[in-house]
């Protein structure tokens, strides 16, 4: 068994520091990259889509927003395998390294499905990333310091996200001066023009490359998880195969079938539509569970685990998921829309920088919140403090798109600060509460795999979600009445919540 990171020597202690910088580097490069597209998705199909409508415009918004979902769903599954397999820090390696590379790559796009088919592969990066860090770091810093790493991780992904809005809002303020720096690094001006124009939007995809540098840090300084060391000593890592990746790979091809019938790519009536999303659903969570059924299946022919704890498992997958799936499909339906609904707000003819400013008071409140929703559910047990984020996540959804109404000014009123300011702290502090929770849900053997299928199942929902937002508009007539009925889905979780085991005082297995 590890040892607690507050008992072990300094130089050890300095490798657990060094896991956690890396680590939280990784998240915060990781809200960095769920936040990109939203920021600069809108200008970026202007330029890629310049004769489509603003409609068809928006549907590609929409369909990008669901591909990258369903590649952090994949990666979630995949690099978590290759994590319980080969060990949490070389798979955390590669996968910021696939994340930040395919990121950079957006900037040269010259289709619309191009940059749909990169972001795909960068959010599978992404996704692993996720569930690695988190499997690395509780296993490092276990006992009471949990759920502060926990509000930390919460934190770094909310923080990666203020950067894009602030990185938007000082790129355009002073786009001469950037083109004068970009000149002294020896780019010409046409190429400097082609990375700045239309809101600097291939600039700012440029930067998302910049988290391949860490990598350097984590092979060197990074260690390995004792609690992995201990399974690989004992044998059980070897009863991951290989194989069971066809699993994966049929589940993803599933989803993204499922994105192809809802995309503008097709005009397939709702009623078929809406039999492949069903059928599909069920081959993708068959897929994505396939390599720790067959794991678990192994592992207890060889008399590994119990039979007991293959059934507990596949359990606490399935409520895992559920709980990821009511969360992500919040925040994805509200949070990750509010900048784009809010750009229309504005006057005509208005320059302020609302979908900056948006995205700037979303982050501050989730960065906020996120860090102390672990401390809280650590006081109030996990059951109750995910049935509290439900209710209070629903209120601010609700009151921040039916509150607000257009400005009769050049001029944005206090209280839509405020209500973003809620949104996005109450909607994004299942960020800081899941890195607590699903660590506790499953044994060192399975924990990577197990959390990232969880977490990103729930972005392949909200994914199939997202996609749904254009009929909820012409259902309930606006795009507020559609995002708040979206919302509603927190109900399902306060429900949910109490099938689930809690786990409060429970030390990780």
């Amino acid at each position: 068994m590890s040892t607690p990171a507050n008992s072990v020597s300094p130089a050890a202690r300095r490798g657990y520091i060094a896991a956690l910088v890396a680590a939280f580097l990784g998240w915060l490069f990781d809200g960095f990259e769920m936040g990109l597209f939203p920021l600069i998705g809108k200008p970026a199909l202007q330029d890629l889509l310049p004769n489509a409508s603003p409609l068809v415009q928006g549907q590609w918004f929409t369909v990008i927003i669901a591909v990258f979902l369903v590649g952090a769903a994949t990666g979630g599954v995949l690099f978590g395998w290759l994590g319980d397999k080969i060990g949490r820090v070389k798979a955390m390696a590669l996968a910021i390294f696939t994340f930040a590379i395919f990121t950079g790559l957006c900037a040269f796009v010259t289709e619309a499905w191009h940059f749909a088919g990169l972001r795909f592969i960068a959010s599978l990066g992404m996704g692993g990333e996720w569930s690695l860090g988190v499997a690395l770091v509780n296993e490092l810093w276990a006992g009471k310091n949990r759920a502060w790493i926990a509000g930390l991780i919460g934190a770094a992904s909310n923080i990666g996200f203020l950067l894009t809005g602030i990185l938007s809002l000082k790129l355009n303020a002073s786009i001469e001066t950037v083109t004068g720096m970009l000149g002294s690094l020896g780019l010409n001006q046409s190429t400097a023009d082609y990375l700045l124009h239309n809101r600097a939007w291939r600039f700012i995809a440029v930067s998302g490359a910049l988290p391949a540098l860490i990598n350097f840090f984590i092979l060197v300084f990074v260690p390995e998880s004792h609690k992995w060391e201990e399974e690989k000593a004992s044998g059980k890592t070897s009863h991951w195969a290989t194989w069971d990746l066809m699993g994966v790979l049929l589940a993803a091809c599933a989803a993204l079938v499922i994105i192809y019938v809802w995309s503008p790519m097709t005009t397939m009536g709702t009623p078929l539509a809406a039999l492949i999303t069903l059928i599909g659903l069920a081959v993708a969570m068959w897929g994505y569970l396939h390599p720790v059924r067959q794991y678990m299946l192994r592992s207890a022919a060889a008399q590994t685990i119990k039979t007991t704890e293959h059934s507990l498992v596949l359990k606490h997958l399935i409520l895992g998921a559920g709980l990821a799936s009511v969360a992500l499909l919040g925040t994805w339906g509200s949070t990750q829309q509010a900048a784009k609904w809010a750009s229309g707000l504005l006057p005509a003819g208005s320059t302020l920088p609302i979908i900056e400013y948006t995205v700037i008071a979303t982050a501050l409140g989730a960065i906020l919140i996120s860090l102390i929703t672990p401390l809280i559910a650590d006081k109030l047990g996990r059951r109750f403090t995910y049935t509290l984020l439900c209710v209070l996540s629903l209120g601010a959804a609700i009151g921040f798109f039916k509150t607000n109404q257009p400005f009769t000014d050049n001029a944005i009123s206090v209280w839509f600060y405020v209500s973003a300011f809620l949104l996005g702290g109450l909607t994004a502090s299942f960020y800081g509460f899941f890195p607590l929770y699903f660590p506790e849900l499953f044994p060192t053997s399975v924990r990577a795999t197990g959390q990232g299928f969880c977490f990103n199942f729930g972005r392949l929902i909200a994914a199939i979600g997202s996609l749904q937002l254009a009929n909820l508009v012409k259902l309930f007539g606006t795009e507020a009445n559609a995002y708040s009925i979206l919302s509603c889905v927190y109900l399902l979780g306060m429900a949910l919540i109490w099938f689930a085991p809690e786990t409060k005082g429970r030390s990780l297995s």
